[in-house]
């Protein structure tokens, strides 16, 4: 899951095209769609998971600086 943003989103999309040529091939229910759209599914997940965990981390920074910003004003009025 070290892959950057541009390298995922680019897997997922070559995965989604071999799912819908696989469907216009074999059928919606034959078992490569089905195996391709199950690895399409993690994919995304993995996905999802890692720039998630990247936005989580940027919304604690957020969330600190604020609280620091409230409490500074304090603490030059304490001075």
């Amino acid at each position: 899951m070290d892959q950057n943003n541009e390298e995922m989103l680019e897997e997922i999309q070559k995965k989604r095209e071999k799912m819908i040529e696989s469907a216009r091939k074999n059928g919606f229910t034959s078992v490569d769609t089905i195996r391709y759209s199950q690895e399409l599914d993690r994919l995304i997940y993995d996905y999802q998971c890692t720039f998630q965990k990247a936005n989580h981390h940027t919304q604690e920074v957020k969330i600190v600086f604020k609280q620091m910003m409230l409490i500074w004003p304090k603490a030059l009025v304490n001075v």
